[in-house]
């Protein structure tokens, strides 16, 4: 049976240290417990980047040069066993100087466009799916897109601002391993529930 559940993951400061604008693949690394904890995910979900991108609207490197960052980051999870199913960016900004990527778009984060795209390309189920980042635009997206979401509270985020109900994590963590924990231990209580909902049937 095929797997429709995804991890959706933001990249810069999430997956990979946050040095901005970067595509240097030498400059790439992964950040602590990421390679060890997908490898434990990835026996139960998809796994998919969804990241913003407005360099390339600011005109700081165009789209091509973001196959070598997928490359190297690919490159980078083989050595733990880890395949990604996808890798889903936004290029826009509407502050931009670069046309066509100087627009208003439902893609770029908070809005949740990436993450229903690469749903409906994955045949994946969004209520039973995770978004994990290190802002709140992050959390928004996911929970906006259907999805639970997990805050990594490393200092990326400064604003705080939780007016929205969307911005409002389901769980906050200061590690990707702690991430990756809560939500193993949900997905094992959940089977759990439904194999006593199986057997009293």
């Amino acid at each position: 049976m095929a797997v429709k559940r995804a991890i959706f993951l933001d990249k810069d400061g999430t997956l990979i240290p946050d040095i901005p604008y970067n595509t240097d693949p030498a400059l790439i690394s992964l950040e602590k417990n990421v390679g060890q904890t997908l490898a434990r995910l990835a026996v139960h979900y998809k796994l998919i980047i969804v990241s913003n991108q407005s360099g390339v609207a600011f005109g700081y490197f165009d789209e091509n040069d973001l196959k070598s960052v997928e490359r190297r980051i690919e490159s980078l999870l083989q050595e733990y066993g880890v395949s990604l199913s996808g890798f889903y960016y936004c290029p826009h900004h509407p502050n931009g100087h670069v046309a066509p990527y100087t627009t208003l778009c439902n893609c770029r984060k908070p809005n949740p466009g990436l993450i229903i795209r690469a749903a409906a390309e994955h045949d994946i189920e969004l209520t039973d799916s995770w978004m994990i980042g290190d802002i709140l635009n992050d959390v928004q997206a996911g929970k906006a897109a259907g999805c639970k979401s997990i805050l990594i509270d490393n200092g990326n985020e400064t604003e705080w601002d939780l007016d929205e109900p969307n911005r409002i994590p389901d769980f906050i963590c200061t590690d990707f391993a702690d991430a990756g924990n809560h939500i193993l231990n949900i997905l094992k209580h959940e089977k759990h529930l439904k194999s006593i909902s199986s057997f009293s049937k």
